[in-house]
């Protein structure tokens, strides 16, 4: 999945609101099961690959999960320590007047096998040293990269197990 900030701003751009995307994926995990394979969070936006634990599931559900308490947070900060700062989540809209987040649901795709897993994996790792956020991807602590290198466990805990297996 890939989801961007409104306006694709890079409101991912501080470690506050990074911590505020960890804390909401790992509270959505627990809340729909769902596997963490993969991410990275960007300034503007975050690619995540999960795999759900149940047969039925809802990405949208997930989706929300996340996005919601993301935005909740940011907006409740802004308010108490820097109101002008809200401007540039501005809408214009009277029910809506702040976004966080871009409409719909992002992007995600169905990965069907281990060759396209591990490209999309190594896409998702990537993202930071193609910005130039890092020199290599590991040393971008907001990946799952340094999880996969077997340096150290990231904010969001990887589910290797379960991705190795599917891989076999």
């Amino acid at each position: 999945m890939t989801f961007s900030c409104f306006r694709r701003r890079a409101f991912l751009g501080r470690d506050r609101t990074r911590q505020y995307v960890v804390q909401a994926v790992n509270l959505a995990k627990q809340k729909h099961a769902f596997h963490v394979w993969a991410y990275v969070i960007m300034p503007e936006h975050v690619h995540l690959l999960i795999w759900p634990a149940l047969e039925v599931y809802s990405i949208s559900a997930i989706l929300k999960s996340i996005k919601q308490s993301v935005s909740r947070k940011a907006v409740t900060w802004l308010k108490a320590n820097n109101p002008a700062g809200l401007r540039c989540m501005a809408t214009d809209q009277a029910g809506k007047p702040y976004q966080f987040w871009q409409d719909g649901g992002g992007y995600d795709r169905n990965i069907r096998n281990a060759k396209a897993l591990r490209e999309m994996m190594g896409y998702i790792h990537d993202n930071p040293v193609k910005r130039g956020l890092a020199e290599r991807a590991e040393d971008w602590p907001w990946s799952s990269a340094r999880d996969w290198a077997g340096q150290e466990t990231g904010p969001i805990p990887i589910d290797k197990e379960s991705c190795l297996n599917s891989m076999m």
